[in-house]
């Protein structure tokens, strides 16, 4: 990561930080009363090959504290209803300005993985990791979208790893890797407004429902 990038990062994350504070209180709150404790979902990703770190998320499925891979229709049942409102604005992944600020994801890159798929496809995420994982990025724009309609389908944790890894993780490496060659300021800026003008998009068409 360049130090431009890095200073990109941490002057919109303490932006952020800031005029998200009080609004995201409140939304803890109202998660606390409404689905208890926890309200935070913390996972192991992989920054690099060899360095995992905890992901920061607010809790939208009713807790199992087993619940591990990836979240595939075998698991839709257990989302609530204010988590689906979470994850369609993506509000579940603000707590991820703190891994921002700390420095284990940036703003733009890769998603970050969970360590099974490090290990079984290291030559893929030995490249793709060179970048620093982000909260959007090139993949999250093009490929999520069919990437959920996929998993959705999936009825057993076993077929929802199978399909992740067979049809998802070469695809997002490979879009991961176009951003990589082509990474800058501006490119990821635009990113980032593609990815708010989504969101802003998402929170209108689900408040018309």
């Amino acid at each position: 990561m360049t130090i431009q990038k890095r200073l990109f990062d941490l002057v919109l994350g303490t932006f952020l930080a800031l005029i998200l504070a009080i609004p995201f209180t409140v939304l803890v709150v109202i998660l606390l009363i409404r689905e208890g404790r926890p309200v935070f979902y913390v996972s192991e990703r992989m920054s690099a090959p060899d360095r995992p770190f905890r992901l920061w998320k607010l809790r939208t499925m009713t807790f199992d504290p087993d619940d591990s891979g990836v979240s595939g229709g075998d698991k839709a049942s257990r989302i609530t209803a204010t988590g689906r409102f979470l994850r369609r604005t993506r509000m579940d992944e603000v707590p991820q300005l703190w891994n921002v600020l700390r420095g284990d994801m940036s703003f733009v890159g890769p998603r970050p993985p969970l360590r099974s798929y490090v290990e079984r496809f290291p030559e893929i995420y030995r490249n793709v990791l060179r970048s620093r994982p982000g909260i959007t990025g090139l993949a999250t724009l093009r490929y999520h979208a069919h990437e959920e309609r996929l998993i959705a389908e999936c009825r057993t944790a076993a077929e929802t790893d199978a399909v992740y890894a067979r049809r998802c993780v070469p695809r997002k490496a490979a879009l991961d890797l176009i951003y990589q060659r082509h990474q800058s300021l501006c490119f990821d800026a635009a990113l980032i407004i593609e990815t708010a003008t989504r969101t802003f998009l998402r929170r209108i068409f689900a408040n018309r429902r």
